[in-house]
């Protein structure tokens, strides 16, 4: 249990269930004036910090309840949150959307 207790724990803004922070995505506020929400790839971009699960179940709960806002002083902008989660739900069918279209190139040179 030891082990456990040293991985820091943070809150999905979304489901609001804790978890470490390497299940959960890292967001920040644009800046610069801008009230777009970015996706914090490498966790180690300035200001504060908001924490989402990379599902589309929780991005809807956390538009729904309003929680970029409050989170993020204000940012409301999700558009790079939502390119990111559904190209990480995309990116589980890549691998057998390629293999089909391999197929039929394959099938057509004979």
């Amino acid at each position: 249990m030891q082990h456990l207790e040293d991985q820091p724990q943070r809150t999905c803004i979304g489901c609001r269930q804790k978890g470490s922070r390497s299940e959960l995505l890292r967001l920040v506020s644009g800046g610069s004036g801008s009230s777009a929400v970015v996706v914090d790839e490498r966790r180690r971009m300035a200001g504060r910090g908001a924490w989402l699960h990379p599902s589309e179940k929780c991005l809807a709960l956390a538009v729904k309840r309003r929680a970029f806002g409050r989170a993020l002083n204000g940012a409301t902008g999700t558009a790079d949150v939502e390119r990111r989660i559904t190209a990480g739900t995309k990116a589980v069918d890549t691998p057998v959307a390629a293999a089909t279209t391999v197929q039929p190139e394959s099938g057509s040179e004979n």
